[in-house]
């Protein structure tokens, strides 16, 4: 399966949880692995704390950080800093899945990460 979402800033962390979730109850997968890609250059997806709001700010912060948007980058596009981040963070999750719901921490959220934005987002979920 194959969803799509609208992206509203330059960078951003965006819950995705609750769209993951339905996409296993809809598949009516009750054990196995649940895996996101996100088949884009500068935005990732990251399982991380969504109970503070805080957290998911202080990554976006940290990462800005550490990949500045300006550093004399030579990619012409002007947009190397975003395909750095998605290095760093990564653009897959594999997600166990028990009794027809991903399992994860009491504090944990899957996050698309975007970090070119706006823009319309793609995000593939397959399931084995």
């Amino acid at each position: 399966m194959i969803f799509t979402l609208q992206t509203n800033k330059k960078t951003e962390m965006i819950d995705i949880t609750p769209t993951i979730a339905r996409a296993i109850s809809s598949e009516g997968i009750t054990d196995g692995f649940c895996f996101v890609f996100v088949p884009h250059t500068t935005a990732a997806v990251t399982i991380n704390e969504n109970a503070d709001p805080d957290v998911p700010e202080d990554l976006r912060t940290i990462l800005e950080k550490i990949v500045p948007w300006e550093d004399g980058y030579r990619h012409l596009e002007g947009n190397s800093a975003a395909h750095m981040k998605t290095t760093l963070v990564g653009s897959s999750e594999v997600i166990a899945v028990e009794k027809g719901k991903p399992v994860l921490g009491t504090w944990q959220s899957i996050f698309l990460c975007e970090f070119d934005g706006p823009r319309n987002r793609k995000v593939v979920v397959k399931f084995s």
